[in-house]
């Protein structure tokens, strides 16, 4: 077991008012849902052993209701929760791993073994994280900094107030909120990704980037990260590979994780990476593991069409969800076309995908309400209700 790093002994909850979008969960401050207390775990360098995966998910059944989440940038998340069982919940997971503390700083969790990054990123990261041990409690719950070599886990997808990307081997792209980026070198990257977190923290935790950097009139795109880019399976190593498992819409029981950390054990897997996109990273697993991982019902192809749905717990889990969104999703990925994209919300703030999509469907109290090209909040073309949805999916894909 690796010695966990310390925390507070007392667990306090983020009030209810804090369930907007804008608030963050962690291990010691659960946040209140539909279905309890929800934490988040961070893993320090997001690896963990199957060992240590099984037993944080038998730690979910005990604690909570055995929902075991891999959010969008690789955390782990426990739900169902009690306030008596979230403080049981962390004094366990300290003792089982390392936790990240600090500003949220996101890097692939294959930096520095992966034969295709441009760069390593874990140098600037470790130098922006000692550069800021004492801004952390003055940040905003959601302030982050990707540091990116542009290697084969994309990190494009992942929101950022000061985003960091490899040019070549000595040079960085740096862009801070919304403004241009501008190439520097590692001493300087560094030096203004701090000087703009030392700003924010100045100013207060409802500060983020684009405050100080509003977004110009050239910037680029946002990234889909209902369909990240990069491969979906096999990622080469320095030495060896990876094995790439994603969980459905983000969620397993943890049954199913606890069946397949038993599998990687057996298959003589001793590391194991928490990646973004909801995935799991499997260092060397035997082909024969994807194909079990696959019968155990978790996503294990690039063409899954259950990779370009994004849906929240909706009304199984969610005191806002008025739709059980993941079941509705599950029962459309079949006729889902390939160069289609689905977002299925249980309300209209759209916490799982909050930017236009192909195809959106949103809970009301009014009924499921169609948004095409738009985002949860958006006004919807239509309402309708469950059993109508196939119908209103396979015209929509086909221009009707």
């Amino acid at each position: 077991m690796n010695a966990a790093a310390a925390g507070p002994a007392a667990i306090s909850l983020i009030s209810t008012q804090s369930t907007r979008r804008g608030a963050c969960p962690t291990l010691d401050q659960p946040m209140p849902t539909g279905d309890g207390l929800l934490a988040r775990v961070r893993v320090a360098g997001a690896r963990l052993s199957p060992e240590q995966l099984s037993r944080i998910a038998q730690l979910a059944a005990e604690h909570g209701n055995g929902v075991l989440e891999v959010t969008a940038r690789g955390n782990l998340q426990v739900r169902g929760l009690t306030k008596e069982s979230a403080a049981a919940l962390a004094s366990a997971v300290r003792d089982l791993v390392a936790l990240d503390t600090g500003v949220v700083i996101d890097h692939s969790p294959i930096a520095g073994l992966d034969p295709e990054e441009l760069a390593d990123p874990l140098p600037l990261v470790s130098a922006i994280r000692s550069g800021t041990d004492e801004l952390a409690s003055r940040l905003g719950p959601k302030v982050s900094v990707v540091v990116d070599g542009r290697g084969q886990v994309s990190l494009a997808a992942l929101k950022a107030d000061i985003r960091l990307v490899a040019v070549d081997a000595t040079r960085w792209a740096v862009t801070l909120g919304g403004a241009k980026a501008q190439v520097m070198e590692p001493t300087s990257a560094v030096a203004a990704t701090i000087a703009a977190l030392g700003a924010l923290a100045a100013i207060g935790p409802d500060a983020r980037a684009t405050d100080l950097f509003p977004p110009h009139a050239d910037a680029p795109a946002e990234a889909d990260p209902i369909a990240p880019a990069g491969p979906s399976i096999a990622l080469r190593l320095d030495t060896g590979h990876t094995t790439a498992i994603a969980l459905p819409f983000g969620s397993a029981r943890a049954s199913e994780i606890v069946r397949l950390a038993a599998e990687a054990t057996a298959a003589d897997v001793t590391v194991v990476r928490l990646a973004p996109a909801h995935r799991l990273l499997f260092d060397n697993a035997p082909p024969e593991f994807a194909r079990m991982a696959a019968d155990l019902g978790f996503i294990t192809a690039s063409d899954d069409p259950r990779r370009r749905i994004s849906a929240c717990i909706g009304s199984q889990g969610c005191a806002s969800g008025h739709i059980p969104s993941r079941k509705i999703a599950a029962g459309l990925a079949s006729i889902l076309g390939p160069a289609s994209q689905l977002h299925v919300s249980g309300c209209s703030k759209g916490c799982a995908y909050p930017r236009p999509a192909a195809v959106t469907l949103v809970g009301t109290s009014g009924g499921i309400g169609l948004v095409i090209m738009g985002r949860a909040g958006d006004t919807p073309q239509t309402f309708l209700d469950e059993a109508h949805l196939p119908e209103a999916l396979v015209q929509v894909q086909s221009g009707k």
